[in-house]
């Protein structure tokens, strides 16, 4: 499993470099914004899946406090690992695209600051599930802090609706047609599923090294009691 995750990271490592390729030299252009729009098609799709893997995370963890199923909790800590990187790109990539844009590198607009939320509850979870040692303990705490960040996730997307924002409207996840040029769509396409192939990677060895590491456990615990 370890291996093939490395294998579907490396193909969409591979495949994210010819996507920018083709998103500098081959998609227009965008007349208002400049060469800074390019940043796009990196911001939004990893904002997609910040924003899904801790979706998932709740999930899971919603039938873990059902089942006590410890692969659920595994693949909700894996999936919560790489939200948190999806979600720092999304945080370091937004403020150089609206920098040129808006005249500022950060403001406290509704969308950027529920979005630094959910960085933080990844961040605290991350943190609880190394500070709590009884695995138990640990995976049912956990699984109440992903649910919570679940939660929030749905505002993170409404915000633009529910508050005066700086932040554009959605123009891909909108209901109609999406108001973009074809060749820009679909650049934006393919850097989507290059996103989803880096987030299924990393998560299958994030969890493989979880179950490694657990197994390892169990192997010392055994022979301390020998």
């Amino acid at each position: 499993m370890l291996r093939t995750g490395r294998w579907i990271t490396a193909i969409a490592l591979v495949l994210l470099a010819g996507v920018y390729v083709r998103a500098l030299l081959y998609t227009p252009v965008e007349a208002s914004q400049g060469l800074a729009q390019k940043i796009f098609y990196l911001h939004v799709p990893a904002a997609i899946w910040a924003e899904t893997a801790m979706i998932l995370v709740g999930l899971a963890s919603v039938v873990y406090l059902f089942t006590k199923d410890p692969r659920l909790d595994r693949f909700a800590a894996s999936s919560a690992e790489v939200g948190t990187v999806f979600c720092a790109i999304v945080l370091t990539s937004g403020p150089i695209w609206g920098k040129p844009i808006w005249g500022t590198w950060w403001t406290w607009d509704a969308r950027l600051t529920l979005t630094l939320f959910l960085f933080l509850i990844y961040v605290a979870y991350l943190l609880l599930r190394s500070a709590v040692m009884d695995p138990a303990t640990r995976a049912r705490f956990a699984a109440v802090l992903g649910i919570c960040g679940m939660c929030e996730v749905p505002f993170i997307h409404l915000s633009v609706y529910m508050f005066p924002t700086l932040h554009p409207m959605p123009i891909i996840l909108q209901p109609g047609r999406p108001k973009l040029p074809g060749s820009m769509l679909t650049t934006w396409l393919l850097s989507l599923g290059v996103f989803t192939l880096l987030y299924v990677g990393f998560v299958v060895q994030r969890y493989a090294l979880s179950y490694l590491h657990e197994q390892l456990e169990a192997v010392g615990g055994e022979v301390g009691h020998a």
